[in-house]
């Protein structure tokens, strides 16, 4: 895939808005995206897309690539008297960058509004604004938003990807759709390639809410090995420690839940091709579905890559094309090595 097919590939998917739990918005258009690279897509009964290219041998090897499809947002807990909408997060949003956000209400239709707040000087010196003190305005009558909004309807963050300086992009929900980016040029990379094994792409929902569709497509699949590929905090001018530039490649998680001889064969794929890496530590929860994919049913040697992005979490989320590219030729090319015979990764 060209860096200009991933630019609008990225963009396409950073512009799609499912929330957990309401991705049922979104997995058809992945399922088109994915199907010309797929013998088969399907979704599965939590709502996860899984896309199949087999290689045609008997008893092939499985490998499951994985990243997340869903994003933070919120629900509409109520409607006022006077037509505004107060809410409550899906996932972990950070209630201090809501103010002032523009927002999507998936309603009967789509609205848009922005959250509002009192004026600063209205506000006691200090005080941080919470959640329950901000309601959602969409500019219409009372009586109209009522015809429209139901309480539990979905909002997700307004904000479009835009690029900047070099190949950089920021938006909402590159978290973790830049990833699945990676994961669908990974099988558009497969294309007229003689494999020995049979390659699941999935794209997962309900990751930001508990790694949900992780767990239950690891379980369906079955995979002799999976790979997670998520994000990472990239560095900020507040937060060095544990973060890495953006542009400086992807990132190979190492710890305890995390296979060793997959990541080893990873590291080495990545060397004998002149592929830019770096080494995260996890030494416990990744709080990737790296964690849940590795506990399903009698353990699966799992590793994960990940993408610096800085920001996260917000309509701001910023990260570099190039890591994505990298992630998803360290992928392609790992997946074209394997011989059919996975006796290696064996303890």
């Amino acid at each position: 895939m060209s860096w200009s097919n991933m630019k609008e590939l990225i963009k396409k998917l950073s512009d799609m808005r499912g929330v957990s739990g309401f991705e049922y918005r979104i997995t058809d258009k992945i399922s088109d995206i994915l199907r010309p690279y797929c013998d088969e897509v399907k979704i599965d009964a939590l709502g996860s897309v899984i896309g199949v290219k087999y290689c045609g041998k008997k008893n092939a090897p499985r490998i499951m690539i994985e990243a997340h499809c869903d994003e933070i947002g919120l629900m509409v807990t109520s409607v006022t008297d006077e037509g505004y909408l107060t809410f409550t997060s899906v996932g972990g949003v950070d209630e201090r960058t809501l103010p002032s956000t523009e927002v999507t209400v998936h309603a009967r239709e789509d609205l848009w509004g922005v959250i509002g707040i009192q004026p600063a000087y209205l506000l006691e010196k200090g005080k941080t604004v919470k959640k329950k003190a901000m309601a959602v305005d969409t500019g219409l009558d009372a009586k109209k938003v009522k015809e429209l909004v139901s309480v539990g309807d979905s909002i997700t963050l307004a904000q479009s990807v835009g690029e900047f300086g070099d190949n950089r992009f920021s938006g909402k929900s590159l978290d973790d759709r830049a990833c699945l980016a990676a994961i669908i040029s990974v099988m558009e990379r497969l294309q007229n390639t003689d494999l020995n094994v049979d390659v699941y792409a999935v794209a997962a929902v309900q990751e930001e809410v508990g790694c949900r569709g992780g767990k239950t497509t690891a379980y369906g699949i079955n995979p002799d090995m999976a790979i997670a590929i998520d994000v990472c905090h990239g560095i900020t001018p507040d937060n060095s420690d544990d973060a890495f530039d953006i542009g400086s490649g992807t990132v190979i998680s190492v710890g305890p839940n995390l296979h060793p001889k997959l990541t080893d064969a990873l590291f080495e794929t990545a060397n004998n091709r002149n592929i830019k890496v770096n080494v995260e530590v996890d030494g416990g929860n990744t709080g990737t579905d790296a964690w849940e994919i590795q506990v399903a049913r009698d353990g699966i040697p799992t590793a994960l890559l990940s993408l610096p992005l800085k920001y996260m979490h917000t309509s701001v989320e910023t990260l570099h094309l190039s890591d994505a590219a990298a992630t998803a030729e360290l992928l392609a090319e790992f997946i074209k090595e394997q011989k059919g015979d996975m006796k290696w990764i064996s303890f």
